[in-house]
Protein backbone atom coordinates (compact mmCIF):
# COMPACT_ATOMS: atom_id res chain seq x y z
CA UNK A 1 0.00 0.00 0.00
CA UNK A 2 2.45 2.69 -1.35
CA UNK A 3 1.10 6.41 -2.51
CA UNK A 4 2.49 8.45 -4.44
CA UNK A 5 1.33 11.76 -4.01
CA UNK A 6 2.96 12.66 -0.61
CA UNK A 7 1.30 15.63 0.50
CA UNK A 8 -3.28 13.47 0.47
CA UNK A 9 -3.53 11.87 4.02
CA UNK A 10 -5.84 8.58 2.90
CA UNK A 11 -7.44 5.92 5.38
CA UNK A 12 -7.87 2.89 5.21
CA UNK A 13 -9.97 0.54 6.79
CA UNK A 14 -9.57 -3.37 7.30
CA UNK A 15 -11.48 -5.72 9.46
CA UNK A 16 -8.75 -8.63 10.46
CA UNK A 17 -10.17 -11.00 12.90
CA UNK A 18 -8.27 -11.28 15.78
CA UNK A 19 -6.48 -14.57 16.98
CA UNK A 20 -8.27 -16.82 19.40
CA UNK A 21 -6.90 -16.35 23.07
CA UNK A 22 -4.64 -19.27 24.23
CA UNK A 23 -5.63 -20.46 28.12
CA UNK A 24 -3.30 -18.97 30.48
CA UNK A 25 -3.07 -18.73 33.98
CA UNK A 26 -5.03 -15.40 34.90
CA UNK A 27 -2.65 -12.60 35.11
CA UNK A 28 -2.58 -9.93 37.59
CA UNK A 29 -5.17 -7.21 37.85
CA UNK A 30 -4.03 -4.06 35.23
CA UNK A 31 -5.50 -0.76 34.23
CA UNK A 32 -7.98 -0.84 31.57
CA UNK A 33 -6.79 -1.79 28.04
CA UNK A 34 -6.62 1.65 25.96
CA UNK A 35 -8.02 1.59 22.58
CA UNK A 36 -4.68 2.36 20.65
CA UNK A 37 -2.59 -0.92 20.50
CA UNK A 38 -0.19 -0.96 18.21
CA UNK A 39 1.30 2.15 15.52
CA UNK A 40 3.80 0.53 13.25
CA UNK A 41 5.71 2.83 11.02
CA UNK A 42 7.22 1.43 7.59
CA UNK A 43 9.53 4.14 5.40
CA UNK A 44 9.06 4.01 1.77
CA UNK A 45 10.43 5.95 -1.10
CA UNK A 46 9.49 9.12 -2.62
CA UNK A 47 9.56 10.81 1.38
CA UNK A 48 6.50 9.11 2.37
CA UNK A 49 5.72 7.58 5.69
CA UNK A 50 3.15 5.08 5.92
CA UNK A 51 1.66 4.53 10.04
CA UNK A 52 -0.39 1.19 10.23
CA UNK A 53 -2.74 1.84 13.81
CA UNK A 54 -4.40 -1.52 14.92
CA UNK A 55 -7.84 -0.57 16.77
CA UNK A 56 -10.16 -2.74 18.74
CA UNK A 57 -13.74 -3.27 17.08
CA UNK A 58 -16.90 -3.05 19.24
CA UNK A 59 -17.23 -6.66 17.95
CA UNK A 60 -15.06 -9.90 19.41
CA UNK A 61 -11.76 -10.94 18.21
CA UNK A 62 -12.10 -8.09 15.21
CA UNK A 63 -9.68 -5.23 15.24
CA UNK A 64 -9.59 -2.52 12.97
CA UNK A 65 -6.61 -1.50 11.11
CA UNK A 66 -5.86 1.83 9.79
CA UNK A 67 -3.13 3.01 7.32
CA UNK A 68 -2.25 6.92 7.30
CA UNK A 69 0.09 8.33 4.54
CA UNK A 70 2.05 10.64 6.13
CA UNK A 71 4.49 12.96 4.01
CA UNK A 72 7.63 13.71 4.85
CA UNK A 73 9.50 16.69 3.77
CA UNK A 74 13.39 16.21 4.15
CA UNK A 75 14.49 19.33 2.80
CA UNK A 76 12.89 21.55 5.23
CA UNK A 77 15.36 23.94 6.17
CA UNK A 78 16.52 23.31 9.94
CA UNK A 79 16.98 27.14 10.84
CA UNK A 80 13.57 28.42 9.46
CA UNK A 81 11.17 25.45 9.31
CA UNK A 82 10.34 26.49 5.91
CA UNK A 83 9.45 24.61 2.82
CA UNK A 84 11.29 24.07 0.33
CA UNK A 85 11.43 26.85 -3.05
CA UNK A 86 8.40 24.77 -5.75
CA UNK A 87 10.32 23.66 -8.59
CA UNK A 88 8.05 24.67 -11.72
CA UNK A 89 10.05 22.54 -14.20
CA UNK A 90 12.05 20.31 -12.58
CA UNK A 91 13.72 19.01 -16.02
CA UNK A 92 14.44 22.95 -16.76
CA UNK A 93 16.67 23.03 -13.32
CA UNK A 94 18.47 19.36 -13.97
CA UNK A 95 19.83 20.80 -16.96
CA UNK A 96 20.24 24.21 -16.03
CA UNK A 97 20.73 24.67 -12.28
CA UNK A 98 20.78 27.71 -10.31
CA UNK A 99 23.61 28.83 -9.52
CA UNK A 100 25.36 26.89 -12.73
CA UNK A 101 27.31 24.44 -12.43
CA UNK A 102 29.90 22.13 -14.85
CA UNK A 103 30.18 22.64 -18.48
CA UNK A 104 27.43 25.60 -18.11
CA UNK A 105 29.42 27.27 -15.55
CA UNK A 106 32.66 26.77 -17.14
CA UNK A 107 31.53 28.33 -20.90
CA UNK A 108 30.12 31.66 -18.72
CA UNK A 109 33.52 31.90 -16.96
CA UNK A 110 35.35 31.82 -19.91
CA UNK A 111 33.27 34.14 -21.79
CA UNK A 112 33.31 36.85 -18.98
CA UNK A 113 37.32 36.12 -18.53
CA UNK A 114 37.90 37.26 -22.49
CA UNK A 115 35.42 40.11 -21.70
CA UNK A 116 37.53 41.57 -18.66
CA UNK A 117 40.67 41.08 -20.89
CA UNK A 118 39.22 42.59 -23.94
CA UNK A 119 37.77 45.34 -21.97
CA UNK A 120 41.44 45.70 -20.22
CA UNK A 121 43.14 45.59 -23.56
CA UNK A 122 40.77 47.94 -25.16
CA UNK A 123 41.74 50.62 -22.52
CA UNK A 124 44.78 50.81 -23.17
CA UNK A 125 45.00 50.44 -27.14
CA UNK A 126 42.08 51.66 -27.66
CA UNK A 127 41.76 51.34 -31.87
CA UNK A 128 44.41 48.49 -31.74
CA UNK A 129 42.13 46.03 -30.80
CA UNK A 130 39.07 47.18 -32.66
CA UNK A 131 38.29 45.35 -36.20
CA UNK A 132 41.04 46.43 -38.45
CA UNK A 133 43.81 46.45 -35.68
CA UNK A 134 46.72 44.18 -35.26
CA UNK A 135 45.55 43.27 -32.13
CA UNK A 136 41.80 42.56 -33.39
CA UNK A 137 43.18 40.67 -36.02
CA UNK A 138 45.77 38.44 -34.09
CA UNK A 139 43.34 37.15 -32.11
CA UNK A 140 40.43 36.43 -34.28
CA UNK A 141 43.38 34.32 -36.54
CA UNK A 142 44.00 32.42 -33.39
CA UNK A 143 40.76 32.10 -31.91
CA UNK A 144 39.39 30.70 -35.98
CA UNK A 145 43.28 28.37 -36.12
CA UNK A 146 42.43 26.83 -32.58
CA UNK A 147 38.61 25.91 -34.09
CA UNK A 148 39.57 24.91 -37.19
CA UNK A 149 42.32 22.52 -35.69
CA UNK A 150 39.58 21.03 -33.09
CA UNK A 151 37.12 20.44 -36.32
CA UNK A 152 39.35 18.58 -38.12
CA UNK A 153 40.80 16.64 -35.01
CA UNK A 154 36.86 15.36 -34.50
CA UNK A 155 37.24 13.89 -38.18
CA UNK A 156 38.35 10.61 -37.52
CA UNK A 157 38.04 7.17 -39.47
CA UNK A 158 38.11 3.77 -38.09
CA UNK A 159 41.47 1.90 -37.08
CA UNK A 160 43.13 4.80 -38.89
CA UNK A 161 44.86 7.90 -36.49
CA UNK A 162 43.14 11.39 -36.28
CA UNK A 163 44.33 13.92 -39.11
CA UNK A 164 46.82 16.58 -37.73
CA UNK A 165 44.78 20.07 -36.38
CA UNK A 166 47.43 22.16 -38.30
CA UNK A 167 45.85 21.42 -41.49
CA UNK A 168 42.59 22.80 -40.11
CA UNK A 169 45.33 25.51 -38.81
CA UNK A 170 46.04 26.66 -42.04
CA UNK A 171 43.21 26.41 -44.00
CA UNK A 172 41.43 28.70 -41.41
CA UNK A 173 43.93 31.42 -41.83
CA UNK A 174 44.27 30.67 -45.66
CA UNK A 175 40.19 31.50 -45.28
CA UNK A 176 40.03 34.22 -43.82
CA UNK A 177 43.04 35.98 -46.15
CA UNK A 178 40.99 35.31 -49.55
CA UNK A 179 37.15 35.91 -48.54
CA UNK A 180 36.89 39.85 -49.20
CA UNK A 181 34.36 41.10 -46.56
CA UNK A 182 36.93 39.11 -43.61
CA UNK A 183 40.12 39.97 -44.77
CA UNK A 184 39.46 44.08 -44.72
CA UNK A 185 38.53 43.79 -41.16
CA UNK A 186 41.31 41.28 -40.23
CA UNK A 187 44.04 42.82 -40.54
CA UNK A 188 47.77 41.94 -39.02
CA UNK A 189 50.71 43.70 -40.27
CA UNK A 190 53.79 41.84 -41.63
CA UNK A 191 56.04 42.81 -39.05
CA UNK A 192 53.88 41.33 -36.38
CA UNK A 193 53.32 38.64 -38.19
CA UNK A 194 57.04 37.60 -38.61
CA UNK A 195 57.67 38.48 -35.34
CA UNK A 196 55.30 36.15 -34.43
CA UNK A 197 56.08 33.21 -36.18
CA UNK A 198 59.74 33.65 -35.60
CA UNK A 199 58.77 33.25 -31.96
CA UNK A 200 57.62 30.16 -33.38
CA UNK A 201 60.37 29.06 -34.95
CA UNK A 202 62.39 29.47 -31.92
CA UNK A 203 60.22 27.14 -29.58
CA UNK A 204 60.41 24.51 -32.37
CA UNK A 205 64.30 24.92 -32.65
CA UNK A 206 63.90 24.32 -28.64
CA UNK A 207 61.60 21.17 -29.03
CA UNK A 208 63.88 19.77 -31.38
CA UNK A 209 66.70 20.23 -29.38
CA UNK A 210 65.31 18.65 -26.22
CA UNK A 211 63.83 16.23 -27.92
CA UNK A 212 67.18 14.80 -29.41
CA UNK A 213 67.75 11.45 -27.27
CA UNK A 214 71.32 10.66 -27.28
CA UNK A 215 70.48 7.07 -26.08
CA UNK A 216 68.63 6.52 -28.66
CA UNK A 217 71.30 7.19 -31.41
CA UNK A 218 73.36 4.66 -29.47
CA UNK A 219 70.92 2.10 -29.42
CA UNK A 220 69.72 2.46 -33.37
CA UNK A 221 73.38 2.96 -34.52
CA UNK A 222 74.62 3.64 -37.80
CA UNK A 223 70.47 3.14 -39.13
CA UNK A 224 69.60 6.35 -37.72
CA UNK A 225 72.32 8.25 -38.93
CA UNK A 226 71.19 6.80 -42.50
CA UNK A 227 67.53 7.17 -42.11
CA UNK A 228 68.52 11.10 -40.64
CA UNK A 229 70.45 12.05 -42.86
CA UNK A 230 70.28 10.23 -46.55
CA UNK A 231 66.93 10.73 -47.44
CA UNK A 232 66.95 14.41 -46.62
CA UNK A 233 69.97 15.10 -48.37
CA UNK A 234 69.45 14.04 -51.13
CA UNK A 235 65.76 15.24 -51.52
CA UNK A 236 67.09 18.95 -50.41
CA UNK A 237 69.36 18.05 -53.44
CA UNK A 238 66.91 16.40 -56.07
CA UNK A 239 64.37 19.71 -55.05
CA UNK A 240 67.55 22.04 -56.28
CA UNK A 241 68.25 20.63 -58.95
CA UNK A 242 64.43 20.13 -60.61
CA UNK A 243 63.54 23.71 -59.53
CA UNK A 244 66.49 25.54 -60.94
CA UNK A 245 65.74 24.09 -64.28
CA UNK A 246 62.16 23.93 -63.88
CA UNK A 247 61.07 26.99 -61.89
CA UNK A 248 63.84 29.27 -63.39
CA UNK A 249 65.19 29.44 -59.48
CA UNK A 250 69.27 30.66 -58.57
CA UNK A 251 71.04 27.90 -57.43
CA UNK A 252 70.94 29.20 -53.47
CA UNK A 253 67.29 29.83 -53.10
CA UNK A 254 67.38 26.40 -55.46
CA UNK A 255 69.00 25.14 -52.05
CA UNK A 256 66.62 26.72 -49.92
CA UNK A 257 63.71 25.09 -51.69
CA UNK A 258 65.59 22.07 -50.82
CA UNK A 259 66.24 22.10 -47.20
CA UNK A 260 62.75 23.46 -46.48
CA UNK A 261 61.18 20.44 -48.28
CA UNK A 262 63.79 17.71 -47.24
CA UNK A 263 62.30 18.17 -43.19
CA UNK A 264 59.82 15.62 -42.03
CA UNK A 265 57.40 16.54 -39.91
CA UNK A 266 56.95 15.29 -36.27
CA UNK A 267 53.81 16.47 -35.90
CA UNK A 268 52.45 13.93 -38.25
CA UNK A 269 55.32 11.04 -37.83
CA UNK A 270 55.09 11.23 -33.82
CA UNK A 271 51.76 11.12 -32.81
CA UNK A 272 50.54 8.53 -35.64
CA UNK A 273 53.92 5.91 -34.58
CA UNK A 274 52.82 6.28 -31.04
CA UNK A 275 49.43 4.76 -31.83
CA UNK A 276 51.39 2.25 -33.76
CA UNK A 277 53.59 1.76 -30.81
CA UNK A 278 50.53 1.22 -28.48
CA UNK A 279 49.12 -1.66 -30.37
CA UNK A 280 52.50 -3.10 -30.53
CA UNK A 281 53.12 -2.86 -34.02
CA UNK A 282 56.72 -2.98 -35.11
CA UNK A 283 57.80 -2.52 -31.40
CA UNK A 284 60.43 -5.36 -31.18
CA UNK A 285 62.11 -4.43 -34.47
CA UNK A 286 62.03 -1.08 -32.71
CA UNK A 287 60.67 1.05 -35.81
CA UNK A 288 58.32 3.39 -34.13
CA UNK A 289 61.65 4.29 -32.20
CA UNK A 290 63.64 4.70 -35.39
CA UNK A 291 61.71 7.37 -36.88
CA UNK A 292 60.53 9.24 -33.85
CA UNK A 293 64.48 9.66 -32.79
CA UNK A 294 65.80 10.23 -36.58
CA UNK A 295 63.23 12.81 -37.26
CA UNK A 296 64.57 15.26 -34.75
CA UNK A 297 67.90 14.88 -36.42
CA UNK A 298 66.44 14.87 -39.77
CA UNK A 299 65.06 18.40 -39.13
CA UNK A 300 68.08 19.62 -37.52
CA UNK A 301 69.70 18.54 -40.57
CA UNK A 302 67.42 20.34 -42.73
CA UNK A 303 66.98 23.60 -40.35
CA UNK A 304 70.94 24.14 -40.58
CA UNK A 305 71.59 23.70 -44.28
CA UNK A 306 68.75 25.94 -44.61
CA UNK A 307 70.05 28.82 -42.63
CA UNK A 308 73.30 28.03 -44.12
CA UNK A 309 71.80 28.69 -47.60
CA UNK A 310 69.90 31.79 -46.16
CA UNK A 311 72.82 33.72 -45.01
CA UNK A 312 74.41 33.26 -48.41
CA UNK A 313 71.38 34.24 -50.13
CA UNK A 314 70.78 37.97 -48.92
CA UNK A 315 74.94 38.44 -48.53
CA UNK A 316 76.71 40.86 -50.24
CA UNK A 317 80.14 40.04 -52.16
CA UNK A 318 81.69 37.45 -54.06
CA UNK A 319 80.19 33.62 -54.12
CA UNK A 320 83.36 32.37 -52.50
CA UNK A 321 83.35 35.20 -49.51
CA UNK A 322 79.31 33.82 -49.15
CA UNK A 323 80.06 30.33 -48.85
CA UNK A 324 83.00 31.06 -46.42
CA UNK A 325 80.26 33.00 -44.64
CA UNK A 326 78.32 30.37 -44.42
CA UNK A 327 80.88 28.30 -42.69
CA UNK A 328 81.51 30.91 -40.50
CA UNK A 329 77.85 31.72 -39.65
CA UNK A 330 77.93 27.50 -38.84
CA UNK A 331 80.47 27.65 -36.35
CA UNK A 332 79.96 30.60 -34.78
CA UNK A 333 76.24 29.48 -33.99
CA UNK A 334 77.11 25.76 -32.57
CA UNK A 335 80.40 27.78 -30.90
CA UNK A 336 77.90 30.36 -29.12
CA UNK A 337 75.22 27.35 -28.43
CA UNK A 338 77.59 25.38 -26.66
CA UNK A 339 78.87 27.65 -24.44
CA UNK A 340 75.09 28.85 -23.42
CA UNK A 341 74.25 25.27 -23.01
CA UNK A 342 77.07 24.43 -20.57
CA UNK A 343 76.11 27.78 -18.84
CA UNK A 344 72.39 26.74 -18.50
CA UNK A 345 72.96 23.31 -17.33
CA UNK A 346 74.60 24.31 -14.44
CA UNK A 347 73.08 27.99 -13.44
CA UNK A 348 70.35 27.88 -11.82
CA UNK A 349 71.05 25.43 -9.39
CA UNK A 350 69.92 22.07 -8.07
CA UNK A 351 69.33 23.60 -4.82
CA UNK A 352 67.16 26.80 -5.94
CA UNK A 353 63.17 27.39 -5.81
CA UNK A 354 61.14 27.10 -9.17
CA UNK A 355 63.63 25.12 -10.96
CA UNK A 356 61.88 24.21 -13.71
CA UNK A 357 59.99 27.36 -14.43
CA UNK A 358 64.05 29.21 -13.95
CA UNK A 359 65.51 26.62 -16.44
CA UNK A 360 62.01 26.59 -18.94
CA UNK A 361 62.30 30.86 -19.12
CA UNK A 362 66.22 30.44 -20.05
CA UNK A 363 65.76 27.87 -22.91
CA UNK A 364 62.76 29.76 -24.17
CA UNK A 365 64.25 33.35 -23.95
CA UNK A 366 67.75 32.00 -25.35
CA UNK A 367 66.00 30.34 -27.85
CA UNK A 368 64.20 33.60 -28.90
CA UNK A 369 67.35 36.26 -28.52
CA UNK A 370 69.46 33.77 -30.48
CA UNK A 371 66.91 33.91 -33.45
CA UNK A 372 66.49 37.34 -33.42
CA UNK A 373 69.55 38.64 -32.16
CA UNK A 374 71.25 36.82 -35.13
CA UNK A 375 69.27 38.70 -37.51
CA UNK A 376 70.07 41.67 -35.67
CA UNK A 377 73.81 41.08 -35.61
CA UNK A 378 73.45 40.55 -39.36
CA UNK A 379 74.34 36.61 -39.50
CA UNK A 380 70.63 34.99 -39.22
CA UNK A 381 72.21 31.81 -40.38
CA UNK A 382 73.55 31.59 -37.08
CA UNK A 383 70.58 31.61 -34.30
CA UNK A 384 68.69 28.36 -35.41
CA UNK A 385 71.61 25.96 -34.61
CA UNK A 386 72.67 28.32 -31.51
CA UNK A 387 69.33 26.90 -30.56
CA UNK A 388 69.27 23.82 -31.28
CA UNK A 389 72.81 23.01 -29.55
CA UNK A 390 72.05 25.00 -26.38
CA UNK A 391 68.78 23.22 -25.87
CA UNK A 392 70.72 19.81 -26.44
CA UNK A 393 73.03 20.34 -24.26
CA UNK A 394 71.39 21.79 -21.38
CA UNK A 395 68.76 18.66 -21.71
CA UNK A 396 71.74 16.58 -21.94
CA UNK A 397 73.16 18.05 -18.43
CA UNK A 398 69.66 17.87 -16.66
CA UNK A 399 69.17 14.01 -17.29
CA UNK A 400 65.49 13.05 -16.18
CA UNK A 401 64.79 16.40 -15.22
CA UNK A 402 64.65 17.50 -18.92
CA UNK A 403 61.35 15.91 -19.20
CA UNK A 404 59.59 19.00 -16.85
CA UNK A 405 61.39 21.58 -19.09
CA UNK A 406 59.98 19.66 -22.07
CA UNK A 407 56.51 19.55 -20.83
CA UNK A 408 56.64 23.44 -19.82
CA UNK A 409 57.91 24.38 -23.51
CA UNK A 410 55.66 21.89 -25.11
CA UNK A 411 52.93 24.44 -23.47
CA UNK A 412 54.34 27.71 -25.54
CA UNK A 413 54.27 25.89 -28.41
CA UNK A 414 50.27 24.55 -28.24
CA UNK A 415 49.95 28.53 -27.70
CA UNK A 416 52.16 29.42 -30.96
CA UNK A 417 51.24 26.57 -32.88
CA UNK A 418 47.56 27.82 -34.07
CA UNK A 419 49.36 31.31 -34.71
CA UNK A 420 52.42 29.87 -36.77
CA UNK A 421 49.77 28.34 -39.31
CA UNK A 422 47.17 29.92 -39.17
CA UNK A 423 49.67 32.93 -39.96
CA UNK A 424 51.18 30.77 -42.65
CA UNK A 425 47.92 30.07 -44.46
CA UNK A 426 47.01 34.04 -44.31
CA UNK A 427 50.24 34.86 -46.25
CA UNK A 428 49.16 32.91 -49.38
CA UNK A 429 46.55 34.94 -51.42
CA UNK A 430 44.88 33.54 -54.31
CA UNK A 431 44.86 36.56 -56.26
CA UNK A 432 48.58 36.97 -56.38
CA UNK A 433 49.24 32.83 -57.55
CA UNK A 434 50.54 31.88 -60.85
CA UNK A 435 48.95 28.56 -62.36
CA UNK A 436 52.00 27.85 -63.48
CA UNK A 437 54.03 28.38 -60.09
CA UNK A 438 51.47 26.35 -58.70
CA UNK A 439 52.23 23.35 -61.04
CA UNK A 440 55.74 23.45 -61.33
CA UNK A 441 55.73 23.69 -57.53
CA UNK A 442 53.50 20.37 -57.39
CA UNK A 443 55.72 18.56 -60.08
CA UNK A 444 58.88 19.46 -58.32
CA UNK A 445 57.84 18.48 -54.91
CA UNK A 446 56.24 14.54 -56.37
CA UNK A 447 59.51 14.03 -57.97
CA UNK A 448 61.53 14.74 -55.01
CA UNK A 449 59.33 12.55 -52.82
CA UNK A 450 59.43 9.98 -55.13
CA UNK A 451 63.79 10.32 -54.83
CA UNK A 452 63.24 9.92 -51.02
CA UNK A 453 60.84 7.36 -50.76
CA UNK A 454 63.17 5.48 -53.14
CA UNK A 455 66.02 6.61 -51.22
CA UNK A 456 65.09 5.69 -47.74
CA UNK A 457 64.45 1.83 -48.98
CA UNK A 458 67.90 1.95 -50.00
CA UNK A 459 69.05 2.88 -46.51
CA UNK A 460 67.50 0.55 -44.40
CA UNK A 461 67.96 -2.31 -46.77
CA UNK A 462 70.94 -3.34 -44.62
CA UNK A 463 69.47 -2.56 -41.26
CA UNK A 464 67.70 -5.99 -40.22
CA UNK A 465 64.22 -5.54 -41.33
CA UNK A 466 62.19 -7.32 -43.94
CA UNK A 467 60.53 -6.53 -46.79
CA UNK A 468 57.50 -5.20 -45.49
CA UNK A 469 58.99 -3.47 -42.44
CA UNK A 470 61.52 -1.58 -45.25
CA UNK A 471 58.28 -0.27 -47.38
CA UNK A 472 56.81 1.07 -44.61
CA UNK A 473 59.64 2.87 -43.34
CA UNK A 474 59.98 4.48 -46.65
CA UNK A 475 56.67 5.34 -47.29
CA UNK A 476 56.06 6.89 -43.25
CA UNK A 477 59.31 8.65 -44.22
CA UNK A 478 57.85 12.04 -46.33
CA UNK A 479 55.17 14.02 -44.24
CA UNK A 480 55.70 17.49 -44.02
CA UNK A 481 54.27 20.16 -41.40
CA UNK A 482 55.96 22.30 -38.76
CA UNK A 483 59.39 22.57 -40.36
CA UNK A 484 58.05 23.71 -43.78
CA UNK A 485 55.22 26.39 -41.65
CA UNK A 486 58.41 27.35 -39.38
CA UNK A 487 61.55 28.65 -41.96
CA UNK A 488 59.27 28.38 -45.04
CA UNK A 489 58.22 32.14 -44.02
CA UNK A 490 61.92 33.37 -43.17
CA UNK A 491 62.84 34.30 -46.18
CA UNK A 492 60.00 36.17 -47.52
CA UNK A 493 60.51 37.98 -43.94
CA UNK A 494 63.84 39.41 -45.07
CA UNK A 495 62.73 39.91 -48.40
CA UNK A 496 60.21 42.30 -47.32
CA UNK A 497 62.92 44.07 -44.93
CA UNK A 498 65.45 44.30 -47.75
CA UNK A 499 62.88 45.73 -49.85
CA UNK A 500 64.32 43.71 -53.12
CA UNK A 501 61.22 43.10 -55.37
CA UNK A 502 62.83 39.75 -57.23
CA UNK A 503 63.83 38.28 -53.59
CA UNK A 504 60.36 38.68 -52.84
CA UNK A 505 59.23 36.95 -55.61
CA UNK A 506 61.48 34.26 -55.19
CA UNK A 507 60.65 33.91 -51.68
CA UNK A 508 57.12 33.68 -52.04
CA UNK A 509 57.81 30.80 -54.75
CA UNK A 510 59.32 29.09 -51.95
CA UNK A 511 56.81 29.68 -49.39
CA UNK A 512 53.96 28.41 -52.02
CA UNK A 513 55.82 25.72 -52.25
CA UNK A 514 55.75 24.76 -48.69
CA UNK A 515 52.09 25.11 -48.43
CA UNK A 516 51.27 23.05 -50.97
CA UNK A 517 53.73 20.36 -49.58
CA UNK A 518 51.75 20.80 -46.14
CA UNK A 519 48.18 20.41 -47.87
CA UNK A 520 49.34 17.33 -49.68
CA UNK A 521 51.98 15.31 -47.76
CA UNK A 522 49.96 15.81 -44.05
CA UNK A 523 47.04 13.86 -44.23
CA UNK A 524 47.87 11.44 -47.33
CA UNK A 525 51.19 10.48 -44.79
CA UNK A 526 48.95 10.19 -42.37
CA UNK A 527 46.10 7.78 -43.85
CA UNK A 528 49.63 6.01 -45.49
CA UNK A 529 50.83 5.14 -41.63
CA UNK A 530 47.52 4.29 -40.01
CA UNK A 531 46.72 1.56 -43.44
CA UNK A 532 49.86 0.65 -43.89
CA UNK A 533 50.97 0.06 -40.58
CA UNK A 534 48.60 -3.15 -39.19
CA UNK A 535 49.41 -4.36 -42.81
CA UNK A 536 53.28 -4.56 -43.17
CA UNK A 537 53.87 -4.38 -39.31
CA UNK A 538 54.03 -7.18 -36.91
CA UNK A 539 52.94 -7.45 -33.57
CA UNK A 540 55.60 -8.96 -30.64
CA UNK A 541 55.41 -12.59 -30.74
CA UNK A 542 55.46 -12.13 -26.81
CA UNK A 543 52.86 -9.61 -25.88
CA UNK A 544 54.64 -9.23 -22.68
CA UNK A 545 57.35 -7.38 -24.72
CA UNK A 546 54.72 -4.63 -26.16
CA UNK A 547 53.66 -3.30 -22.70
CA UNK A 548 57.00 -3.71 -21.04
CA UNK A 549 58.38 -1.58 -23.89
CA UNK A 550 55.29 1.09 -23.58
CA UNK A 551 55.59 0.95 -19.71
CA UNK A 552 58.84 1.73 -19.42
CA UNK A 553 59.44 4.18 -21.96
CA UNK A 554 62.30 2.48 -23.03
CA UNK A 555 63.85 2.48 -26.35
CA UNK A 556 63.61 -1.10 -28.11
CA UNK A 557 66.72 -2.88 -29.39
CA UNK A 558 66.88 -3.50 -33.04
CA UNK A 559 68.33 -6.03 -35.15
CA UNK A 560 71.39 -4.30 -36.14
CA UNK A 561 71.96 -2.96 -32.60
CA UNK A 562 72.31 -6.14 -31.19
CA UNK A 563 74.49 -7.39 -34.20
Amino acid sequence: MEDTQPKAVTQEHILVPSPAPSPAPSPAPSPAPSPLLDVIAVPTSNNVEIQVVLRRCSSPNVMEETTYFIPRNPVVDAGTNTDPPVVCCPLLRRFCPCPPKGLLASLITKVFLAAVLFGVVWSITEDDCLPGGNLFGITILFICAVIGGKVVALIRLPKLPPFPPLLGMLLMGFTLRNIPVIKEGVYIDFKWSAALRNIALAVILARAGLGLDPMALRKLKSVCVRVACGPCILEACTTALISHFLMDLPWVWAFILGFVLGAVSPAVVVPSMLLLQKDGYGVEQGIPTLLMAAGSFDDVLAITGFTTCLGMAFATGSTWFNLLRGVLEVAGGTVVGLLLGFLIQYFPSVDQKHLVIKRSFLVLGLSVFAVFGSGVAGFPGSGGLCTLVLAFLAGLGWGSEKARVEEVVGWAWDVFQPLLFGLIGAEIRISELEGLTVGLGIATLVIALLVRVLFTFVCVLCAGFNMREKVFIALAWMPKATVQAAIGSTALDMARTKGDVQLQKYSMEVLTVAVLSILITAPIGALIIGLAGPLLLQKPKNSACGSKAEDDNESPVTYESTL
